[in-house]
């Protein structure tokens, strides 16, 4: 099955340099990343970064309580470690994933050193770092100000623009924890937006089908989100 991957599948990876990417290429691990798998825990040391090619992983954050939501959602456009390279070593957030597929796994202290070279790499995790506080502070926003369904839309949107389908393989309950809402919630505004012809819904599986449809009935979050990241990650130099 390696063979049916690549590092270049990861777009920070794939932007880098042929000699940076080459210092890197022989320490990249190819790993499989499973649906639930947690990469970090709350407070936990950081010891690899995951740059993901077919997964997406769930920046999520705890209660004491249990309950929990998405702080921000990463796939191939970006990586998970930005506590490394910033200092912190550690993350009050879980890392957990929520669409399974691979990724590449780097140890640490490499990626410190390529960081510390000042080279692309920097420039690009710097860029990616702001794409990702964006994200964290545009789903803050959206939790707090905009209807399940708007926030439904803007995630199933978020989530088909790292997959190569329009379907999505999850359940209402891991949308909910995402969400930091109730599965009720969940399960009234999917029905909305299945009524209204936008999705196909079926136990474990959600299906677009009216991708301008899904668009309309998300808020304005989305668009932000993507228009910055576009703009931060297509010009680095």
């Amino acid at each position: 099955m390696a063979s049916a991957h690549s590092p270049y599948q990861n777009h920070l990876l794939a932007a880098l340099p042929a000699p940076e990417f080459e210092r890197l290429a022989p320490h990249l691990e190819l790993v499989p990343m499973r649906l639930g798998d947690t990469l970090y825990d709350p407070g936990g040391q950081l010891q690899h970064a995951y740059f993901p090619i077919t997964a997406i992983v769930s920046l999520l954050y705890i209660l004491e309580s249990g309950v929990s939501a998405e702080l921000a959602g990463v796939g191939n456009e970006g990586m998970l470690g930005v506590s490394l390279f910033m200092g912190g070593n550690t993350t009050p957030s879980s890392a957990v994933v929520q669409t399974a597929g691979h990724g590449y796994r780097l140890q640490g202290k490499l990626l410190k050193e390529e960081f510390n070279r000042a080279g692309m790499m920097q420039r690009l995790l710097l860029r990616y770092t702001q794409v990702l506080v964006t994200q964290v502070a545009q789903t803050a926003a959206c939790n707090r100000f905009h209807s399940i369904e708007q926030q439904l839309s803007r995630w199933l949107l978020a989530t088909l623009d790292r997959l190569p389908a329009n379907e999505l393989i999850m359940t209402q309950e891991l949308v909910a924890s995402a969400l930091g809402v109730r599965r009720e919630g969940v399960t009234e505004a999917a029905g909305n937006l299945q009524r209204a012809g936008v999705i196909s819904y079926r136990r474990g599986h959600i299906s677009v089908i009216e991708r301008d449809g899904l668009e309309s009935r998300a808020c304005e979050c989305y668009a932000v989100v993507r228009r910055e990241s576009g703009r931060l990650l297509s010009d680095v130099q």
